[in-house]
């Protein structure tokens, strides 16, 4: 493995997305993770965020224990959450081929939210299938399996403070 990202380059990065995100909904914001993989950005990100802000999870599974995305997005936690007439953001850790993203999309937006807006720590437009907005991206990465700041590889490597690339 090799480090693409140090952690203070993921700091630096993270701070800015907090002060666009903070300039477009100076009223507030109500962030929703995407578990188990973008917690440790939410939680750097949340705390960054000046003024009112609100937590929610979800949790979706598309790559299971292996390198690649099935394709297949299976929702495995719901929130209960009112987002009716809510400025959201969705805080994801990758978007790599945009199937889950849409997915997410879909099911928020039907909930009626004033705004929804996405924010990625990481994404792979060589890989994407689908095209998705992303309004709020923190780093554009190659095609490399990554783990690190929250990402894993069967299970693993979530606790780093840097990314790297896991080279098979």
């Amino acid at each position: 493995m090799h480090t693409l990202l140090s952690a203070d380059q993921i700091q630096s990065r993270v701070r800015t997305l907090a002060e666009e995100i903070h300039r477009d909904h100076p009223n507030g914001v109500h962030l929703v993770c995407v578990l188990k993989g973008a917690f440790v950005f939410l939680s750097d990100l949340a705390r960054a965020l000046p003024g009112d802000c609100s937590l929610d999870f979800m949790a979706v599974s598309s790559y299971g224990k292996s390198t690649r995305s099935s394709g297949q997005v299976q929702l495995t936690k719901d929130f209960d959450s009112d987002l009716q007439g809510r400025d959201v953001v969705i805080v994801e850790d990758i978007v790599d081929t945009g199937l889950t993203l849409i997915y997410l999309q879909e099911i928020l937006r039907a909930r009626s939210p004033r705004h929804l807006r996405t924010c990625c720590l990481l994404s792979k437009p060589s890989r994407r299938k689908v095209d998705v907005a992303v309004e709020y991206i923190g780093f554009t990465i190659e095609d490399s399996f990554v783990v690190g700041y929250g990402l894993d590889y069967g299970e693993r490597y979530r606790n780093l403070p840097y990314i790297g690339v896991i080279e098979e």
